[in-house]
């Protein structure tokens, strides 16, 4: 049995750092350390979620070229189920150059590629019924996929008995609350950042924006705040989960990493409290390695350091 099937993007992310400032044109400037590491919302969330022993199947498009193959062996390396994985004739495999300034904070140029050409009629259904839970993973960075596609696939999902969730990207495109409102009726749980949820409803206060959420029709919003913690809230109570502070290396997928957190704490039935907990200390975890998700070992050692830094929602 499938506990998660996450539908979304995959990408090679190309990883540099430390950069604080580019050269001049024509110029060049030196860094510290170049390498080539499994990024995307979807591949980043699915990776996680099998370190912390959650089956997990993955389903999206790359493309039929070395960074695809690539891909795939990272996910058979971690024991992700990647047979909803289809391999594009057209477009190469996504790829991101993901600069990382001296104090972890990161800008991305990305190459959408194979997931540009990702649409509805590429999932695997088969798949999706043998999942527990469908989660969306990559919103706005899909545009075959974004929209009437993901409303339909959500909606179908719900009628197939699934829980669903969603996780967003950031929409160079602007559209934002327009693209995704149809969808949000559809989804069981709605974990955006703090950011990109303050551009989608043009508000700042975090407790405020989970309440629009909530009244476009999600049942749970789990608010990233990052250094912050996050919140998470239902229409009769809301749960501020603190932070673990670490020391930052690479914030590369810590969002992504958070909600493979929270989502290994959905499928062992764990209380909110406990998802929000865990998922913070999972977020936290991935930043103290360059790369997302790769200071994760497994589900034992997060929860020591839950237990170490005695940290507890309120």
């Amino acid at each position: 049995m499938i506990d998660v099937a996450c539908i979304g993007i995959l990408v090679a992310d190309l990883i540099t750092k430390s950069v604080d400032s580019l050269p001049e044109k024509g110029k060049l400037g030196f860094v510290d350390e170049i390498l080539l590491n499994t990024g995307g919302v979807a591949q980043t969330t699915s990776i996680v979620l099998a370190k912390l022993g959650t089956n997990v199947s993955i389903i999206g498009k790359i493309g039929s070229d070395l960074f695809g193959d690539y891909i795939i062996s990272n996910l058979q390396k971690y024991g992700v189920d990647y047979r909803g994985l289809i391999r594009s004739k057209n477009q190469n495999t996504s790829k991101t150059i993901v600069l990382v300034d001296s104090k972890g904070e990161r800008t991305f140029l990305y190459l959408p590629g194979s997931n540009g050409e990702f649409s509805e009629k590429d999932i695997n259904w088969s798949i999706v019924n043998e999942a527990k839970h469908v989660h969306i993973a990559g919103a706005f960075l899909m545009p075959s996929f974004d929209g009437e596609n993901t409303t339909a696939t959500l909606k179908k999902a719900k009628k197939m008995g699934k829980t669903t969730s969603m996780d967003t990207a950031w929409d160079q495109t602007g559209r934002w609350m327009n693209l995704i409102q149809p969808s949000l009726k559809y989804i069981d749980y709605f974990l955006p950042s703090y950011t990109e949820a303050c551009v989608m409803v043009s508000e700042k206060d975090p407790e405020k924006i989970c309440d629009i959420f909530l009244n476009e029709g999600v049942e749970m919003v789990g608010l990233k705040l990052g250094e912050n913690g996050c919140i998470i809230a239902t229409k009769k109570r809301k749960i501020h989960c603190a932070p673990f502070i670490v020391k930052e290396i690479d914030s590369t997928g810590a969002g992504d990493s958070w909600v493979g957190g929270f989502l290994t704490g959905l499928m062992k039935g764990w209380s909110f409290e406990k998802c929000g907990t865990f998922a913070n200390a999972v977020g936290a975890a991935t930043v103290r390695a360059v790369g997302g998700g790769n200071g994760i070992e497994s589900i034992e050692q997060i929860n020591r350091e839950i237990i170490q830094g005695g940290k507890q929602c309120r």
